[in-house]
């Protein structure tokens, strides 16, 4: 899985992405990128991949519960939504008129926003 001589590249995908799920059980399905972890290549996308956490009983929570909780999908598996069209879209990068790398969608040529 994770290897620590593994040269870990730049994803296409950032925190605060809107995404679409491109295969799978939640294939079709968009949702906003809430957490990324670049080592395993994965990402929590809000209300895609929901899975049922068991808790333990605590001194705060004595009976114990089950919560539904977003789980971890490969990067491979999203794709961004273009803001323009609204589509999903290839990410590229290219240099903007400052002379800085930033992402650009392959779809409309436009500079995706990073904030």
């Amino acid at each position: 899985m994770y290897n620590r001589h593994h040269k870990i590249s730049k994803l296409h995908i950032k925190k605060g992405d809107t995404v679409q799920v491109l295969s799978g059980n939640y294939q079709k399905k968009q949702g906003t990128v809430l957490k990324v972890f670049p080592k395993t290549y994965r990402a929590i996308v809000e209300g895609v991949h929901i899975v049922s956490k068991h808790r333990k009983p605590t001194a705060k929570n004595p009976q114990g519960s089950i919560e539904k909780v977003e789980a971890p999908i490969h990067i491979s598996n999203l794709m961004l939504i273009d803001s323009v069209t609204g589509k999903p879209t290839r990410v590229g990068r290219k240099l903007n008129e400052e002379g800085k790398l930033q992402r650009y969608s392959k779809k409309t040529g436009e500079f995706i926003n990073n904030g």
